[in-house]
């Protein structure tokens, strides 16, 4: 059948005539360019629908490209990938890309917007393009991961929601662990036989919601069970399933300090647990400030690396996402200015190196501070920011990725990529605690990786619940 076109007016993109009818009957996906930033493949996450790029995106597109992080990235992907589909056809009449109906086009912004989009600003444009589609009649919908966006729409009775492609349930976020009330025969059994078949607890894995729900506990690769019998309190026991088995095994945690840290609670205990198996690869803690996600991953990295000899190096990395001014800004050379963003790290280390930390065992005659400058002038230890692993491999070490819950998923998924033959990953974070303006506790990167990895053999999760800083960081936490 032939496709003839008529010539297309100033702002107006015309489509080809057989495919006018279908145009009534797809969902037309505007995309702003936060989600393309977010994540490059979006582009082909709409199915059979239409995908509409606003003209002004690829002006913004352009503006990021030679940016050296990972919107950079993003958006010189983006951009190769539109410029493959200009090769099939014209990009303002919408390009074909699945077979089957899928299609990707640009779109320019109506002239004649409403006075409340009068002012010439990327948002508006992208609105506007939105809402000429939807006065055209066509069922459009605005994605994007601006709050402020998708209100200024809504209100002009335009469809809008947020990326949904990469997002968890963070109120149903995966724990690590879960606590089930059991006979005492299946705790004694636990620490006499030092083990429990699986199929023993599948009666207790189904429990009941006040209202008389029926919920089912899946029982997960590395996960602790608190198992406690409910006619004597105090009789209790902690156990982890073994991956790739049909048993779990008793979890007592380390019976001497670990660089001088004890677990203060259970949560902890299991933590400290993943942390030291060398079969766990990845390992996720997720927790409030002052719950201990980090010094008990740095305690472990230390006595794995420095005492134990099992990892040639620990290296350190947190995100450049700062709550005030970025690195750029701070005064000094790199070194200078890492030092002051790598400070909670820092703080950390010392502890850990004061006699108050490690104890007589591991402290000797140096400061802390000239110990750590020690360490790190002879490569024992590692403190970088994210952007200098990126396009690394990483064999041999104790790695771990803090305040990971400012990163998005294709960045996390970059960085976890990365990591070689031998090497153990630990991601902390806190995702009540996002400075990424794009990010919540549903899309993070930490989230999305502690829901999509949960049950695979080498790897671990835990969320820490109490903290443990001191009473008034465990009030503040609490109540503010």
């Amino acid at each position: 059948m032939s496709t003839t076109t008529r010539p297309a007016a100033i702002g107006e993109t015309q489509l080809p005539t057989t495919d006018q009818g279908r145009d009534k009957t797809v969902k037309h996906f505007v995309l702003d360019t936060n989600v393309l930033l977010h994540n490059s493949a979006a582009l082909y996450m709409f199915d059979d629908n239409e995908v509409v790029i606003p003209f002004t995106v690829l002006e913004e597109l352009d503006k990021f490209k030679s940016m050296n992080d990972d919107n950079g990235r993003s958006a010189r992907e983006v951009i190769r990938q539109l410029d493959r589909l200009r090769a099939k056809g014209h990009l303002t009449q919408g390009v074909k890309w699945n077979g089957h109906g899928g299609r990707i086009r640009v779109e320019f912004a109506v002239e004649d917007r409403p006075k409340w989009l009068k002012e010439d600003v990327p948002d508006n444009r992208i609105i506007g393009v939105a809402w000429g589609l939807k006065e055209r009649g066509l069922r459009t919908v605005l994605i994007t991961k601006d709050i402020n966006v998708r209100l200024k729409s809504d209100a002009l009775g335009i469809q809008t929601e947020d990326f949904e492609a990469q997002k968890v349930d963070s109120d149903r976020l995966y724990a690590g662990y879960i606590s089930l009330d059991v006979p005492s025969s299946i705790i004694d059994t636990l620490y006499e036989e030092k083990l429990i078949e699986t199929h023993e607890l599948a009666p207790h894995l189904i429990q009941h919601t006040e209202d008389g729900e029926e919920i089912k506990h899946e029982l997960h690769a590395n996960q602790f069970l608190i198992l406690k019998d409910p006619v004597d309190e105090s009789h209790t026991g902690i156990a982890r399933r073994l991956a790739d088995t049909d048993h779990a095994i008793p979890i007592h945690g380390p019976r001497k300090p670990v660089y001088g840290i004890m677990a203060r609670n259970v949560q902890q205990t299991m933590a400290m647990d993943l942390l030291l198996d060398d079969e766990v690869k990845l390992v996720t803690l997720l927790g409030a400030a002052g719950t201990g996600k980090t010094l008990i991953a740095l305690a472990a990295g230390m006595a794995k690396t420095f005492t134990e000899k099992r990892y040639d190096k620990m290296l350190v990395a947190r995100p450049i996402m700062p709550m005030g001014k970025d690195i750029g800004y701070l005064p000094g050379d790199k070194d200078e200015k890492l030092s002051a963003w790598m400070q909670p790290i820092f703080d950390n280390l010392s502890y850990l190196l004061s006699t108050r930390g490690a104890g007589a065992q591991h402290a000797d005659s140096k400061p802390a501070e000239q110990r750590i400058k020690s360490m790190m002038e002879t490569g024992q230890l590692v403190l970088e920011p994210l952007t200098y692993i990126r396009g690394r491999s990483i064999p041999h070490q104790f790695m771990i990725i803090d305040e990971a819950q400012n990163l998005t998923p294709h960045e996390v998924k970059t960085i976890v990529s990365r990591v070689g033959e031998g090497t153990k990953i630990i991601l902390t974070g806190d995702v009540a605690q996002i400075d990424n303006p794009y990010l919540d506790a549903s899309s993070n990167g930490l989230s999305y990786m502690i829901e999509r990895l949960k049950g695979q053999a080498m790897v671990g999760h835990v969320t820490l619940a109490k903290s443990e800083r001191s009473e008034l960081a465990s009030i503040a936490a609490d109540k503010l």
